[in-house]
């Protein structure tokens, strides 16, 4: 609707003001500013996103690290706390020298090189720092897309976005609490019986606990097949009773626990029925 009173004359945009006067030397001349500017606006923030780039892969790049062994521990435990790439047998590997040729036998004191993958504050702080540049790269187009998420269907679908995020998975102490805790979940969706006073009861008999101990003198080491692992299960059985989603290595505690809980409950029909030798 026209407006009242006396009529302004338009402004005119100082860039066009630019324009018609370049214009009038020929209009051509316009075009290497027009094209120009339009590059400058559209440069994506490409220094950024490899800064992001080279955090990530510095991050993922195994560090190496001098561990001195302190009273409990294990090869395993160390290796699964530094996320050692290859488990115990690499940082036995790396070691040997150290360890000497019984893998189950370290001393506190005994200081190990560890090539772990874990990330260092400083990494972590870095790959942030770099993501925050190529965000202000760009503050109006951020601060519009806020401003969408804020209306109508946006707003909704973004609530949906965080319902649909999935609940972390169920984690468990790295001791022998953990282990049987863990194996026990796995038993319940296998079928498997087994109560967690009959594991642990059988797991300090057998083991005391040490997830690398190895059996070297019974008829089973005789035969050329040791016992191994917290529920000392020798190769054959561990491999004819292993349970899907475990891991294959028979000194792994908790693929030890539920091979042997579903050796146990074939033969005895639980492990809570195991109360010496079997």
């Amino acid at each position: 609707m026209p407006g009242r009173g006396n009529h302004r004359r338009p402004r005119t945009n100082p860039l066009i003001r630019g324009v018609v006067a370049a214009g009038t030397g020929g209009a051509a001349l316009t075009l290497p500013l027009l094209g120009a500017t339009a590059a400058n606006a559209a440069q994506p923030p490409r220094i950024a996103q490899t800064t992001v780039q080279s955090a990530a892969q510095a991050v993922q790049t195994p560090r190496p690290l001098t561990y001195t062994v302190v009273k409990g521990d294990t090869l395993y435990r160390i290796a699964k706390t530094h996320d050692v790439r290859g488990g115990w047998r690499q940082l036995y590997e790396d070691n040997r020298a150290a360890v000497g040729d019984d893998p189950g036998l370290i001393h506190p004191g005994l200081e190990l090189q560890v090539k772990t993958a874990k990330a260092k504050a400083g990494d972590t702080a870095g790959t942030t720092d770099a993501e925050g540049t190529a965000d202000t790269t760009d503050a109006e187009g951020a601060a519009d897309a806020q401003a969408g998420t804020a209306a109508g269907p946006a707003a909704k679908a973004a609530g949906s976005v965080a319902d649909a995020v999935p609940v972390a998975a169920k984690t468990y102490p790295d001791n022998l609490d953990g282990w049987i805790r863990e194996a026990l979940d796995i038993m319940a969706q296998h079928g498997i019986p087994g109560t967690y006073e009959g594991i642990h009861r059988n797991i300090m008999r057998e083991s005391s606990g040490n997830p690398l101990a190895v059996n070297n003198w019974d008829s089973n080491a005789a035969a050329g097949t040791p016992s191994k692992g917290l529920l000392q299960v020798i190769d054959p059985t561990f491999q004819a009773y292993h349970v899907p989603g475990t891991s294959w290595d028979p000194f792994d505690p908790v693929a030890n626990i539920t091979a042997a809980c579903n050796y146990a409950a074939q033969r005895y029909g639980s492990i809570d029925n195991v109360n010496g030798p079997y």
